[in-house]
Parts: structure tokens; C-alpha cells; sequence
């Protein structure tokens, strides 16, 4: 049964728990609220650091024999992330239980936005409560089906939840998307999923197949899906308000699967390739979330399809590919090879004159060595668009870092048969990649690239993340395109 949330006045009997929030300042002074009592949370070691929960027996009658304590961490720093994490603890905690209650938002600080946590704490409990179980035999989902927040906020509480509720099942398309095999999730299987899901979130959505792809000239992509039995697609995605402020594209890296083509990656190195579409798994699931979100601007996405394998016919080491605006790049790793796609598409971007470009990738193993398995590289060419991009993310909670491309590396990409070659070195790999996906961008037109190889997968259980696909940049990108403009 899907998960819902409502609102109440006070608590309802009829749940198996209550959930209440915890700031460290009130445990310290004593000033918690009934039946939570200071001297028994201590002695259990609870110290309300965030996230941190403590399960107390009620003997009160008529209510919630069990209270679970969770921990806000200090009041001075509380913000959005914090009622996000809270709302992780309280799914968690609360994973064998159908109906819980909570009153977390009853002591939100005055200097932090209520229905900002309100959507956070939804974002939160979904998240922390996703599971992958399509190939269990014996799938154990979290039973959790109803969560009561005891608010005073009305509508405006309602209407935050059901933002966040959304916003985090869009996340969860995502997860979806980057957990399933590389063999079931083809190019085409990934282009019906999409055709699909815009029937259900209300966006369109055109699929070009082979013969469409060799008209419009995406030389890059055909070139990685030359070793492949499998039929490359580049589907396009759009959405748009009644009086669009603006028009922003989003570009996603879609390799089903990533073998390093004849440049052979080892069987390490394979494990997480089912999901080096993962950017283009983002870029679907935030216009899951466009009808609920509902920004003032046009949205557009382009999301390039393929598998890269060492087929009979597949592209060698030193052939020339001739990407859709004419450029020729000769191919020195075919492991390079999400940049390829990313070139046509990027092309196909600007072609639509937008007023900005975002592209999401898992792009380079150097972006992760640089800032390791949870930070996202972000480049551009545009500091106001990066400035916006930025703080898209700290809002989601997903965090970035902001890498410069440097001139004095675009040498590297010189070649002697061909206008560029697809890789400059061990030496700023992440840079490189960045300055190669900057030549399909037209000067003057705003663009950012978002490397996420780190965080687009977790390998282990830490608050709304689970093992597995992570869904990263979702909520970034929603937070840009909520924003953009304003």
C-alpha cells in the first residue's frame, strides 16, 4: 500500500507510535515534552544528536503506547536537512509499524521556513523507506503506510508534504532506474519507461529510433553503440507552464550499461556500470516531478541512449566520429565515452535555444577520486547560473563542489587527424571532461555540468540514502528549476 501522509490537530489513538523531535538544547535543559523524561533518555545514552532515536513505553491511556525520541541536534543550527534526516530516523525506527504519528514540526525555529521542513520531513520518510525488491523472490518492503503529522500549519503543512511526497517519489523513479540490470534495462526498455511516465506526470515525450538518430546526425552516439546488438534512442522530454519566464534544458548521460567498449574495463570495474545512466535516470525523474512542482519555466530534456560494448563492429581506438554540429573527434579510449553521447546531445540542447543548459552525468572516475563517493563535481561556463546551481543544492542537501576549468589544459584535447580527441591524460581528468563538453556549447549560452560518478550510488544505508542507486541530483535539479528566475 503507498505511503500517506496527513495532517492532524492531535495526536489520533489509533497510532502505533508517536514520533517526537529532540533538540539537544532541551534535553540538556530538561524542558522536554510528556511522556519523554530526561533522566531515562541519558541513561540509555541518547544524546538528541541528529538523527539519533530512543524508543520509550507510555502508560498513558488513550495514546500511543510507544514514543520514539528522535534527535534534532542544536535548535542555532537546525535547517531544512535536519527535518529531512529526522525524517529518515522516523521510517527507519518505524519500518515494521503501519500508522505512526509525529509532532517533529511542533517546534520548527522561527528563522527556518515551516513548510520548508514540512516538505523535508516528507522527502525524508520516503526516501529512507524505498526499497529495490523487483528481483526478490521473498521482497520484506517496509511496512510504514500512514504517517499523521500533528501540526498547526493546515493546508499550508498539507500542501508542503505532498511536495515533498512527490518530490521524493521522483527520487525514487531514479533509484528504480539505476538499480535494474544493464540487461533489462536496455535503450529501448529505458525510452517505453519514459514514454510511460509521462503519460502519468503529464509531460511529453518523443522517441527517435535509429533511422530518426542517423537523420538528425548524432554521430557520437552512434559511433558508442557501434559494438552493441541493442538499438541505440535519444528521447526528448518537455514541459512547460501556461507563460513560461524562461526556457532551461537538461541534458542526461544515458549508458545502459558501460563496458569500456574495446577500451575493456575489468570485472570490478563493471560492477556499478548498470548504472552509468544515472544522470539520465535524473533528468526523467525531475520531470516526474514538474506537475507538482510546477516552476515558471519551459523545461526541455534530451537524454542519449546506448549500452557500450566490444562488439564485432564496435568502435576502434583511433577512429574519427563527426558529432551533429560537425565537429570530428577521434575516439583514443572508448571508455571516454559518455562525453560522445553528451556531445550530441548538448548540440541538440543549444540547437532549441534555451535560456540555460544543465547537464547530469557520471561522467569521470577522477571526479571521484577528487572529491570522493558523496560530492558532485560542478563546472560551467556561466558564474551566475553556477552561483544558482550551488544553491539549488545546499537547499536539497545534496552537496557539490565547484571545479574551474582551466585554459591551460584545453591542449589536451588538440589532435593531429581530428578537430579534438575524447581524452587528455590522467592529469585533470574531471577538468578535461568538462572542457571537452564545453566545445558543444555555443558561446554566450549559460551552461553547467554536473559530474555525480561519486554520489550517484551509495554503498551503504546513511539517512534517506539506501545501498544502491542514490537518485542524486533530483532535488537539485527541482530546486534550479522551482528558482530559476526569480
Amino acid at each position: 500500500m503507498p505511503l500517506r501522509f496527513q495532517t492532524s490537530r492531535a495526536t489520533p489513538d489509533t497510532a502505533d507510535a508517536l514520533v517526537v523531535g529532540v533538540f539537544a538544547d532541551d534535553l540538556s535543559s530538561k524542558a522536554l515534552p510528556d511522556p519523554l523524561e530526561s533522566g531515562f533518555l541519558s541513561a540509555q545514552g541518547f544524546t538528541a544528536a541528529l538523527g539519533e532515536v530512543a524508543t520509550v513505553r507510555s502508560s498513558d491511556d488513550g495514546k500511543p503506547s510507544t514514543v520514539v525520541a528522535v534527535g534534532l541536534g542544536s535548535k542555532d543550527t537546525a535547517t531544512a536537512a535536519t527535518y529531512r534526516r529526522a525524517g529518515a530516523a522516523l521510517a527507519q525506527a518505524n519500518s515494521h509499524r503501519k500508522r505512526v504519528a509525529t509532532t517533529l514540526l511542533a517546534d520548527v525555529p522561527e528563522d527556518l521556513d515551516h513548510a520548508e521542513a514540512a516538505r523535508a520531513l516528507a522527502e525524508g520518510v520516503v526516501l529512507a523507506s524505498y526499497r529495490f525488491t523487483a528481483y526478490k523472490s521473498d521482497p520484506k518492503p517496509v511496512a510504514l503506510e500512514r504517517v499523521v503529522v500533528v501540526d498547526e500549519g493546515g493546508r499550508t503543512t498539507t500542501a508542503a508534504l505532498t511536495t515533498g511526497q512527490a518530490v521524493a517519489d521522483a527520487v525514487c523513479v531514479a533509484r528504480d532506474l539505476v538499480n535494474e540490470p544493464g540487461g533489462s534495462l536496455t535503450p529501448s526498455v529505458f525510452a517505453e519507461r519514459a514514454v510511460n511516465l509521462g503519460r502519468e506526470h503529464e509531460f511529453a515525450v518523443r522517441v527517435r529510433d535509429e533511422r530518426a538518430i542517423k537523420r538528425a546526425r548524432l554521430g557520437g552516439l552512434l559511433g558508442v553503440n557501434r559494438g552493441s546488438t541493442e538499438p541505440a534512442r535519444f528521447v526528448e522530454l518537455s514541459w512547460s507552464p501556461v507563460r513560461p519566464k524562461a526556457t532551461v534544458a537538461l541534458v542526461g548521460k544515458g549508458i545502459t550499461f558501460d563496458s569500456g567498449g574495446l577500451s575493456l574495463k575489468t570485472t570490478e570495474g563493471m560492477k556499478t556500470m548498470k548504472g552509468d545512466m544515472g544522470g539520465a535516470a535524473a533528468v526523467l525523474a525531475t520531470f516526474c516531478a514538474l506537475a507538482a512542482v510546477r516552476p515558471q519555466v519551459k523545461v526541455l530534456g534530451y537524454l542519449p541512449l546506448t549500452d557500450n560494448m566490444p562488439g564485432g563492429d564496435a568502435t576502434r581506438v583511433g577512429d574519427v566520429l563527426r558529432i551533429r554540429n560537425g565537429t570530428t573527434v577521434e575516439v583514443l579510449n572508448t571508455d571516454a565515452e559518455g562525453r560522445l553521447v553528451l556531445a550530441d546531445a548538448l548540440v541538440m540542447a543549444a540547437d532549441a535555444r534555451p535560456t540555460a543548459i544543465v547537464d547530469i552525468a557520471t561522467l569521470t572516475g577522477a571526479a571521484k577520486v577528487a572529491l570522493g563517493d558523496k560530492m558532485a563535481a560542478l563546472m560551467g561556463n556561466d558564474d551566475e547560473l553556477i552561483t544558482q546551481v550551488r544553491a539549488a543544492a545546499d537547499a536539497a542537501g545534496e552537496m557539490v563542489w565547484h571545479l574551474p576549468l582551466p585554459e591551460y589544459l584545453r591542449p589536451k584535447l588538440d589532435s593531429e587527424v581530428a578537430d579534438l580527441k575524447n581524452v587528455g591524460g590522467r592529469d585533470g581528468g574531471a577538468l578535461v571532461a568538462g572542457l571537452f563538453l564545453k566545445e558543444f556549447v555555443p558561446a554566450g549560452m549559460p551552461w553547467v555540468h554536473l559530474d555525480i560518478a561519486g554520489p550517484a550510488e551509495s554503498s551503504e544505508n546513511d539517512g534517506e540514502l539506501r545501498k544502491g542507486g542514490t537518485g542524486f541530483g533530483v532535488r537539485t535539479l527541482v530546486n534550479l528549476l522551482e528558482s530559476f528566475g526569480a
